[in-house]
């Protein structure tokens, strides 16, 4: 459970640096000042249900697009990522993702940040 709460934590610093930073013009959040936790907290909960998401409709996706993923060689994952980012955006209002090129690369980005979480995590 502690990890996944530093795992929350470290998705909403990398939503905070690609939104407040502008590496991705077409990702974008509505921050809300007046929240428990402030413009932070937001963030916050982005990452929550973007790690919530991730962890249960992740695997489920990555199992039912299995012959796709084989047949691109492990291509169509970042797909599958752009669908879990586009999913998280259509969970919450705070949270939009303008066109899918902006999805695959968001999707693809956040993919490499839980991944590098991941394995830091592990040790």
């Amino acid at each position: 459970m502690i990890k996944f709460a530093i795992k929350v934590v470290i998705l909403a610093a990398a939503f905070f640096f690609l939104t407040k930073y502008d590496v991705l013009p077409g990702l974008n959040v509505e921050e809300n000042p007046d929240g428990p936790l402030g413009v932070y907290g937001t963030y916050l909960w982005i990452g929550l249900i973007f790690g919530v998401v991730n962890a249960f409709v992740g695997p489920v996706l990555r199992v039912l697009s299995l012959p796709f993923v084989l047949l691109t060689l492990g291509l169509f994952l970042i797909v599958i990522n752009a669908a879990l980012l586009g999913l998280t955006a259509l969970l919450t209002d705070r949270l939009t993702v303008d066109g899918f090129g902006t999805a695959i690369l968001g999707g693809l980005i956040l993919a490499v940040v839980g991944w590098v979480a991941d394995q830091l995590l592990d040790r």
